[in-house]
Parts: C-alpha cells; structure tokens; sequence
C-alpha cells in the first residue's frame, strides 16, 4: 500500500513544481516582453488591447475543441454586472502599462509597491475587515521599502511612472475587492470571470486608446509601415498567449501551491525581475534600490504567511491547511503579486 502513496506524492510534488516553474517563467516573461515592446512604441494602449484581443481569440479556440473546464459564455446581463471589474481591470492594465514605460524594470516592482498597504486599507473601508497588528507590521515593512525606494535612494527617477505606479496600486487595491464580488455573478468560475475580463476590456480599450491619440500610430502598425512593426508583432503575441496560459494556471495554481510555496516563489520571482532588468536593460544597480525591493519582498511574504496563520484554526490538518490557502489566494487575489500581466 506504501507504493501507490509514495507514486501520488511524487506526482503532486511533479505538479507543484511545473505549475510554480509555469509561473515564475511566465510572469518574468510577462513583464520584460512588456518592457521591450512599451521602449519602442507610442501607443501603449494599443499594445495592452492587442494583448486582451489575442488572449480572447486563444479563449474561443480552446472553448470550441472543448479543453476548458467550464464552457464558455456571453451573456449581457452578466456583462452588465461586470462593468465596475471591467472599468477598473482596464484602468489597472493601462497604468501598470503606463508605469513599465516609464520606469526601470527593476525598478517597477517598487513604483508599484504600495498594492499590498492599500488593499489591507480597501478591505478595511470596505469590507470593515479590521486588519491585526501583524498584518499592519507587514504592511508597514513594504511601504519603508516604496519610500526608500522612491525618496531616500539618490537616484533620479520619473515622477510620472511613480505617479502612475501609485495609480495602479490603488486601482488595483480595489479591483481585489471588486473581483470578491463578481465572482458571484459567474457562479465562482474564476474562469468565466477571466474570459468575460479579458473579452469586455479589450472591447472597452478601442475606443479608449482613440480618445487617447493613439490612432495613427495604431494605424501605422497595422498597416506595416511602424518601423516598430516586428517588435510590436512579436511581443503582442507572446504577451497574448501567456496571459491566456496564466488565466488558464491559474486554477491549478490555487489548488496545488500551499503558503510555503507561494512565499519562496514571490520571493525568487522579485529578485529575477530585479536582476533581469539590470541585465537585459542595463538597468542602475544601487544599494538603495537593492534596499527598497528586498523590503517590499519581506514585507509581502511576511503578510502572505500572517494571513495563512490566522485564516486557519489552532487544529488544523494538511488539507484544513490546503483549503484556508485557497480562500486566502482567492480572497486575497495574490495581494503580493497582482496577476503578472503587468
């Protein structure tokens, strides 16, 4: 009877570690295709709808020969519940665009460092859920590391990208909050909430990046003669497709990582991104810098493994353990690292 434990263990050890990899590999990915297609084009806005566009047509294949676990839908009266979490997805994908464009890579984990203090304060507005002294202290620590980061590093950096980093994080805050709620106008399906996200924002943005002045050098893209043309074309499909994987992992991810996992894997995905940016963009290397992202990291760990003590009883089994995770990552939406599409 020992061997057939022994072989489930295995594999579920297999599919931690596949889904953990999936993630660390795609999110960095995310993020640096992101930074070098946002370096050459003008038309940020443009780029994040191609993205969505290409993400929704991956969702339709998939749906059509039958791969998804739930089918897929279109229903306006959902759609109609859905406009708060579209309105504040797009606002959210466009201003964590808009400050990748205008900050280091290694240094937009910074710029948008304060998400995990302004969700902690959303929750408490609007969910009167009253956060611990730990939870504070956790927060505390990350926003010491955005001030060391932004005010007492010495290094010049874009008022803007900040700004809009700020933006970002609060929009983001309280789109945490606002996914709790429309989760229940998709029956739970964290998957038919991704697929109407994803189809409705990209919908949202045509008309918004023409308002926004986008619309010749959308039209020089689309008709070939952008001499950023390739770059645009390359980094919309492969940012495209692992948005639309990541929508996918994302139901494993829940089901198969446990509080340790998660806190090593946000742990080893900020410092990649970190070291990618200095290597791949030539990044500015400083102490300060250094300073300011290792606080934000042990202050986002420190909350994850705070708020998985106190979501669970005094006695609790493995998988009692297992199940106060995955309300912890589903209410939480991953306070720590909002979705990497960013």
């Amino acid at each position: 009877m020992a061997a057939p434990h022994r072989e489930q263990k295995a594999e579920s050890r297999t599919a931690v570690f596949a889904v953990v990899t999936f993630y660390l590999v795609a999110a960095l990915a995310m993020v640096m295709a992101n930074k070098w297609v946002l370096n050459a084009t003008d038309a940020p806005l443009f780029f994040l709808c191609t993205q969505l566009f290409i993400a929704v047509v991956l969702f339709a294949i998939s749906d059509a020969v039958g791969i998804l676990p739930d089918k897929l839908t279109f229903d306006f009266k959902i759609c109609k519940g859905l406009t708060s979490m579209v309105g504040l997805n797009v606002l959210s994908l466009s201003f964590s665009n808009f400050t990748l464009q205008y900050v280091d890579a290694s240094f937009y984990q910074v710029a948008r460092g304060l998400v995990l203090p302004f969700t902690v304060l959303t929750s408490f507005i609007v969910l009167h859920s009253r956060p611990s002294l730990r939870i504070l202290i956790g927060c505390l620590v990350v926003t010491m590391g955005f001030f060391v980061g932004v005010f007492l590093d010495g290094t010049q950096v874009s008022l803007k990208g900040v700004s809009f980093g700020v933006a970002s994080s609060v929009i983001t805050a309280i789109h945490s909050v606002v996914i709790k709620q429309s989760l229940e106008i998709v029956d739970g399906s964290a998957l038919l909430l991704s697929w109407y996200t994803n189809a409705l924002s990209a919908m949202v943005l045509v008309p918004v990046f023409l308002l926004a002045g986008e619309g010749p050098a959308a039209a020089g893209i689309i008709a070939g003669v952008d001499k950023t043309i390739s770059t645009f074309i390359w980094g919309s499909l492969l940012t495209g497709v692992i948005g639309f994987l990541m929508s996918i992992a994302s139901l494993l991810s829940i089901k198969v990582t446990s509080p340790i996992t998660h806190m090593v894997s946000s742990a080893v995905r900020g410092v990649a991104a970190f070291l990618l940016g200095v290597w791949l963009f030539g990044d500015l290397v400083t102490t300060g810098r250094a300073t300011s992202v290792g606080l934000i990291l042990a202050g986002s760990i420190y909350y994850t493994w705070v708020k998985h003590k106190e979501s669970q009883p005094a006695s609790s089994t493995t998988s009692s353990n297992d199940a106060s995770y995955e309300r912890v990552k589903m209410n939480d939406v991953e306070t720590g690292a909002p979705k990497e599409r960013d």
